[in-house]
């Protein structure tokens, strides 16, 4: 009898996230795509005006949502484009998943006229050396 060994490939996703409405699209887009030996690294960045509890909520959703992944949480402060990029160094993620904007579906960014992707989104696209998935707004 022969026993044919198969060797699982690790995937680890980097989620910027600082809303719960993110946090859901991404669990929606990683559903059937996570093992148990997958990490999904869930990144918050705390910024000046930004209530805390956003990002709170949004770590709690990701610990409910994305099993059966490792769910690993890392926290910053300052600017999110720049911690994005220190923690994709440090994590060596396969994939960065973020949402269009920093997640309320109503949100238009003011004096844009380009509404669809927010700074931060813009910032990363086409400057980071991993996949970028750009999580769709939820309709509510």
């Amino acid at each position: 009898m022969w026993l044919e060994r198969v060797d699982r490939i690790v995937t680890r996703f980097l989620l910027a996230t600082a809303s719960v409405h993110t946090t859901a699209a991404a669990a929606d887009y990683l559903d059937g795509r996570l093992d148990a030996d997958d990490e999904v690294v869930v990144l918050t960045v705390d910024e000046p005006g930004v209530p805390a509890r956003d990002a709170s909520d949004a770590v709690n959703v990701a610990r409910s949502r994305l099993l059966p992944a490792t769910v690993t949480v890392r926290e910053r402060e300052g600017d999110p484009a720049a911690a994005v990029r220190a923690t994709l160094d440090e994590t060596d993620a396969d994939e960065l998943l973020v949402g269009s904007r920093r997640g309320d579906p109503d949100a238009v960014p003011s004096g844009e006229s380009d509404a669809a992707l927010g700074s931060t989104t813009r910032a990363l696209l086409g400057t980071v050396d991993v996949p970028v998935i750009v999580l769709p707004a939820p309709d509510l």
